[in-house]
């Protein structure tokens, strides 16, 4: 594993010529304190005197000699002009360098960035910006929720950033990258990379440095997928296993698969899947039955199942059930439908889930 953070091409030549030009000023410096303190301590001059036969002399401006100079005061001026010259000449090549690649552009653009991931609270983390992470990245573009991508390579970054999305490089098996995008605000983390290793060190430092988060990882083999689960991940996806299920049902069940696709995924949907968390403190539907909350004739939004606090699952609840604290309530409506149904549900909080946000 890198010891140390990978950034970008770009961020390293940023910092790069920032000390290339923070090096050439502290260099130009020492060269005036040096011909200063000759000046004052060997030969005698007043400090105003020393440091003005410095900056004239440095600056190559033509001047005579402030006091008269010896052989050795005349051969120290000529070294102290040579050294000027060459801090000088490469402060210019730095500082020119700097104005051609736009330096100063792009590090405005950088804590730019470096701003916009401080900024970010209760957000995504998307670890992987591959053929999986692109598609991700879709959908959580079109659900508009805040996320921020990582990858360690740099054309997947430059990608993400090319269709608008928060990117950073770097490596998120490691902390400190973690803490760059925040994982200590963040409310869930999504480990898409291409190595079952490095999605299993994520989730471990993810968990271990946010025990609250929601991970979900990228599995390519039923042992991965189980050690995955092992490590904490809260939900672990096998591409070619979820895949080869969907295939078989798409052959099997295709208006099903088409219902299913259609409220679960894109941006063109007129219904959706939302979930709602039942907070025990507040909500004045607890201890109600569905039949007296009256949820689905004040809104229109149809329950579809409620998960209790102990992991049960009450798939197409009647209206006899009954609501209780912690219940995960699953429903189906549209757009304008959730957001009615949010409205009645004011006491209901997603509590490390995300709150409807539809159009």
């Amino acid at each position: 594993m890198r010891s140390q953070l990978v950034y970008s091409t770009l961020e390293q030549k940023y910092r790069r010529l920032r000390k290339e030009l923070i090096g050439g000023a502290i260099g130009f410096g020492c060269v005036m304190l040096i011909g200063t303190l000759w000046y004052r301590l060997v030969e005698g001059w007043h400090w105003l005197d020393s440091l003005y036969m410095t900056v004239i002399t440095l600056a190559t401006v033509g001047y005579g000699e402030t006091q008269p100079l010896g052989d050795r005061g005349r051969l120290f001026t000529i070294t102290l002009i040579l050294m000027g010259v060459v801090s000088i000449g490469y402060i210019v090549n730095r500082f020119t360098e700097a104005l051609i690649q736009g330096y100063f552009q792009e590090g405005g653009r950088l804590r730019q960035r470096r701003r916009l991931v401080e900024s970010l609270n209760e957000h995504y983390i998307l670890c992987g910006f591959g053929r999986t992470g692109r598609q991700i990245a879709l959908e959580f573009q079109a659900e508009g929720i805040p996320f921020v991508t990582i990858d360690s390579q740099t054309q997947p970054v430059e990608a993400a950033q090319e269709f608008g999305y928060i990117a950073v490089q770097g490596d998120a098996t490691l902390d400190e990258t973690l803490h760059r995008v925040g994982i200590d605000r963040a409310i869930c983390l999504v480990a898409a990379l291409p190595s079952d290793a490095e999605n299993l060190y994520t989730v471990l430092s993810a968990k271990t440095l946010n025990p609250n988060i929601r991970a979900i990882a990228r599995a390519s083999t039923e042992e991965a997928l189980q050690k995955l689960q092992r490590a904490g991940a809260d939900a672990v996806v096998s591409p070619y296993i979820t895949g080869g299920r969907r295939m078989a049902a798409a052959a099997l069940r295709p208006q099903v698969m088409d219902f299913v696709d259609g409220i679960l995924t894109g941006t063109d949907r007129a219904f959706y899947m939302e979930e709602f968390l039942i907070d025990p403190q507040a909500c004045p539907a607890v201890g109600q039955t569905l039949r007296d909350a009256r949820l689905r004739s004040q809104s229109g939004a149809l329950v579809l199942a409620i998960r209790r606090a102990d992991g049960t699952l009450i798939g197409g609840p009647t209206g006899e059930t009954q609501l209780m604290a912690g219940d995960l309530l699953i429903c189906m409506g549209t757009a304008e439908q959730l957001r009615q149904l949010s409205q009645i549900l004011i006491p209901i909080r997603s509590k490390g889930l995300r709150k409807p946000k539809h159009s």
